[in-house]
């Protein structure tokens, strides 16, 4: 049996993603070489409205999120689509270098896209660092931190007399007596199985 929640240790960050036209949170970011101007690698769900925006820019930032980060953010850039709203009506946000960071940050990483790599579910965008800065030294959020504290970002209200089924990763709410087979979070595209009946 195969049960990914194991993923959930690995130890990753909780970013905002922006680039031309939009930007989500994601946790999948890494290093992934050294030097003057090390090479950032972030995976984007190819579902995502961001992902197509990704294939279109030439830079994009990455903004460093605290544990106390404000739960707005993980709302309007994490369970939002720009298709929707314009996020950065809604965040505060700073213009560096032509790319928009989040100013309730720990921090930025702006990043000129050298290489894309598509895998079935996801694509990896890899861009080289040109531009960073530290704002304050607090402790950064994990993923794992933000699973554990997740209500206190997420709120989720479900109607009185449904079944509802709440994804425990983003909090999108299903209303039905039971999941349907093979059904994917359409929001972050995890498996039924990260669906709590409520």
């Amino acid at each position: 049996m195969k049960n990914k929640k194991i993923t959930r240790k690995i130890s990753q960050g909780v970013y905002v993603l922006t680039c031309d036209g939009g930007g989500c949170v994601v946790d999948a970011v890494s290093q992934v070489s050294a030097g003057e101007n090390p090479l950032i690698a972030v995976a984007v769900m190819k579902r995502n409205f961001t992902n197509e925006l990704m294939h279109e820019s030439k830079t994009f930032a990455l903004s460093v999120l605290s544990r106390d980060v404000s739960p707005q953010i993980i709302d309007t850039f994490g369970l939002k689509s720009m298709r929707d709203i314009d996020k950065f009506e809604e965040v505060e946000t700073r213009t560096i270098e032509g790319s928009s960071v989040i100013g309730d940050s720990l921090g930025y990483m702006i990043c000129e896209k050298v290489d894309t790599i598509e895998n079935d579910t996801h694509t990896l965008f890899i861009g080289k660092l040109v531009e960073a800065d530290v704002y304050r030294d607090d402790e950064p959020m994990t993923y794992a931190y933000y699973q554990e504290n997740k209500d206190d970002f997420v709120k989720v209200e479900t109607e009185n007399g449904k079944t509802a089924w709440v994804c425990r990763i983003c909090g999108f709410i299903y209303y039905g007596e039971e999941l349907p087979e093979e059904f994917k979070c359409p929001i972050c595209g995890v498996d039924k199985d990260m669906f709590e009946k409520k």
